[in-house]
Parts: structure tokens; sequence; C-alpha cells
């Protein structure tokens, strides 16, 4: 698979009417190979579960050499991928188009950047600088209005908007839940529009409705994940048997990554 015909499917994946992008995010080499051999095209990575992994802290900037080590191991794999790359893990414009490049050059077709509610004009300058330094590059602009602010739809509506004048492909509002308010967003924001997954707020299907072109699963697999293990363990000391699907020794073995195939595909471009 070239570059281009990759970055064009996955910007495709954002523009199909009623049939929004769901994007499943990893944290390892298993978990993406996993996903992707269920059938999703494309693969997400999330933040908290690339920090956790290693015990530093997730939106502090801490995880650039981790979030680009993964960045290596997944971008030569056979689907689609978008890196979760915090806030760009910098505040000077020149060095997140750097970041970008280096994913870019792994083989990942897409970005997540945050604003951290941090102010609009800078994260716009980091998005600008990304599109101009690698232009096919599909850049989801994310606000953290409902994340980490008070929901003012005025500020939302501005903070979108800029990011969208700036270039991003897509923007992101995590934390939002409200169908009405979802439903405003997609008629007044000419961008498609990502909203993360809640188990409390509505279904992929209702999302479809609403407009919603892209729905992402940030670090629900991740926590569902640790959950499942804890569960297991508490099941075992308690004398029952685990439920759950467990995958096989085998089953597992099969998502080794072709360490030599990567390499030479790799060292030929």
């Amino acid at each position: 698979m070239t570059a281009e015909p990759a970055v064009t499917t996955f910007a495709g994946l954002h523009h199909r009417p009623g049939e929004p992008l769901l994007l499943p995010n990893a944290w390892d080499h298993a978990s993406a190979a996993a996903l992707a051999a269920r059938g999703f095209p494309a693969i997400g990575t999330t933040s908290l579960a690339v920090a956790a992994a290693v015990g530093l802290p997730d939106g502090r900037a801490a995880t650039r050499e981790h979030t680009l080590s993964l960045a290596l191991t997944l971008g030569s794999e056979p689907f689609l991928l978008s890196v979760d790359a915090e806030n760009g893990f910098a505040d000077d414009p020149d060095e997140v188009a750097a970041l970008a490049q280096q994913l870019w050059t792994a083989g990942a077709v897409g970005i997540n950047l945050e604003d951290g509610l941090g102010p609009d004009r800078r994260h716009a300058e980091k998005i600008a600088a990304v599109k101009a330094a690698v232009p096919g590059l599909f850049v989801n602009a994310r606000t953290d209005t409902h994340w980490l602010g008070d929901g003012d739809e005025t500020d939302t509506l501005r903070r979108l908007d800029t990011y969208r004048q700036a270039g991003a492909d897509g923007v992101f509002v995590p934390g939002l839940t409200d169908p009405g308010r979802i439903t405003g967003l997609v008629r007044r924001v000419d961008a498609p529009l990502n909203i993360l997954y809640s188990p409390a707020g509505p279904t992929l299907a209702q999302l479809a409705d609403l407009g919603v072109r892209r729905v992402s699963l940030g670090s629900l697999l991740y926590r569902r994940a640790l959950g499942a293990a804890l569960d297991a363990v508490t099941d075992i000391a308690a004398g029952r048997v685990p439920g759950g699907t467990t995958p096989s020794y085998d089953e597992v073995r099969a998502l080794e990554r072709n360490v030599s195939a990567s390499r030479s595909a790799n060292s030929t471009g």
C-alpha cells in the first residue's frame, strides 16, 4: 500500500453519510493487530494507555518518544493508523510539525491534536504548521471545552471554526454526549465531527443519525482490558472459572509482528 491511496481512503472514511468511522484505539501491537483482524480498517492510538503502560502521566507531554515508537511499530501494518499526539508534545508549532513529519514517515495517515483548553490561536498555529509540513496527514483537531472546561457552546464553536480555518480536516469534541448539542455542531461546523463514545451516551446508530462522522473509543478498550484482568484474577482467587473471551496462546502468537517484512518495507521507502 502506497502512502497516497491510504490517506485518501482514511479521509474518505469520514465522508460516508450515515456510516461514521468507528475508530477503536489500541495501545500496543497485539491490541492493534487483533482489532484489525476483526475487520476495522483504521486503528487509532490512545494516549492514556501509552502513558499508563510506562508509568507516565497522560496529557503532560511526557510520552513523545513512546508515542513515536508505537507509531514506528504500527505504521507498516496493513491498516490505517491515526496517532493520538496529545497537544503535539510541544508549544512550538515547528516542533509539532517535525513530530508530524516523523509520524508520516513511520506510516501514520492521521494525527489527533488537542488544545488542552489552552489558547486557540496557538493551537491553530500548530495545525497550520502540520498541514504545511505534511499536507496529506489528516489532522483531527480536538477541543477540550467539554472535557476540561464548562462546555460553553460559543467557545466550542469559535475554537472549532478557528481550527478548521487553520487547515484541520476534522474536529473532535470529547465529553459531548447531548444529542441536541451534537446536532447543532454537525450543522454549524464545516468539517467531519468526531465524538468520543460513552456507554452512558448515544449509541453508534444514534450518533450516525445525528450526523457524526467519526466515533472514537479513546481509552475505553484499554480500561476494559484492565477491568477484565482484575475480574479474572478475582474469580480465580475465589475458586471460580473466569468468564469472558480468552484468546488462546496460539491466537496471540498469530498476532506477532513480521519483523523481517517490516524491516524490508522500511528500508525500501
